[in-house]
């Protein structure tokens, strides 16, 4: 009876919080999409005058660099995940499952650039990229996200490895597994929460960034954050909202796809108390 009270009170719990998402999260975005498809919308009007695609046609249209600095976007922020799972994957391993000497100095270090404001980090770094020859190139600047996005992917994979047993491995090696096979079979889908949920915010990251684009970028490498700050002050709200749509669209299905490894239950988030 009391597991039943349990459950009632946790599946209580868990509507609130749904809908509080919904209210907080997809009410807001309504307005925009009938500004993205709006043609005239003055207050205190409660629907648009006329409706029109001419947002969607500009966006269609190759000349609007939109195209082009969403697959940059793309381009960028996979790039930028791949290389943080390679990175933080070992790195979290190491954090979360070995006692060494300067553990604490190491962990500030890598956490360091999450807790330091970028502008101060990125002003430094361009000088370096400048001299490098790597300022307003597409690598220069999937290098520079990596300084905001490797220390959340460590972070992740450190609270999965605080948690993990080695002794699953050794029970297939004993049973003639090799490396390798030990490897695909035992460890990755034991650690792969870990890997998506990492991966998940180490995408978003690189796919928000701003400040960190357009100092090493230079304004030669467009994306699409730049081009969506640049029609947010221009005052044209149809467009704004429609790019902002666009934007918003792969934080979205990530989201969705990831959302059941973000419970507290899934190992991807769990330890974090235990690095």
């Amino acid at each position: 009876m009391e597991n039943v009270k349990q459950n009632n009170s946790r599946n209580v719990l868990l509507f609130i919080i749904g809908l509080g998402i919904v209210i907080g999260v997809i009410i807001p975005i309504v307005p925009q999409l009938v500004w993205a498809f709006s043609h005239r919308w003055a207050f205190p009007d409660l629907l648009p005058e006329a409706m029109s695609g001419r947002a969607w046609k500009y966006i269609a249209n190759p000349n609007s660099k939109v195209l082009s600095a969403t697959w940059n976007s793309l381009v960028i922020a996979i790039s930028v995940t791949a290389i943080s799972i390679l990175v933080g994957v070992p790195a979290g391993k190491a954090l979360g499952m070995y006692k060494f000497k300067a553990k604490g100095a190491i962990e500030l270090i890598i956490l360091s650039p999450s807790i330091i404001p970028p502008l101060a980090v990125t002003m430094g770094m361009q000088v370096i990229f400048i001299r490098m020859g790597l300022s307003d190139t597409l690598f220069g600047v999937i290098l520079v996200h990596l300084i905001p996005t490797i220390p959340y992917m460590t972070v992740s994979m450190a609270g999965v490895f605080a948690n993990y047993d080695p002794a699953y491995e050794e029970q297939a090696r004993s049973l003639g597994a090799g490396p390798v096979k030990t490897f695909f079979l035992i460890t990755l889908p034991t650690i792969f929460p870990g890997i998506v949920t990492g991966a998940m915010f180490a995408f978003l990251i690189s796919w928000g960034q701003y400040i960190l684009t357009i100092i090493i970028g230079g304004g030669r490498v467009i994306t699409l954050p730049l081009l969506l700050f640049s029609f947010a002050g221009s005052g044209d709200f149809t467009l704004t909202s429609a790019l902002s749509i666009i934007f918003l669209l792969p934080s979205i299905i990530i989201l969705v796809v990831t959302s059941k490894y973000l419970s507290g239950q899934s190992s991807g988030m769990g330890g974090f108390g235990n690095i």
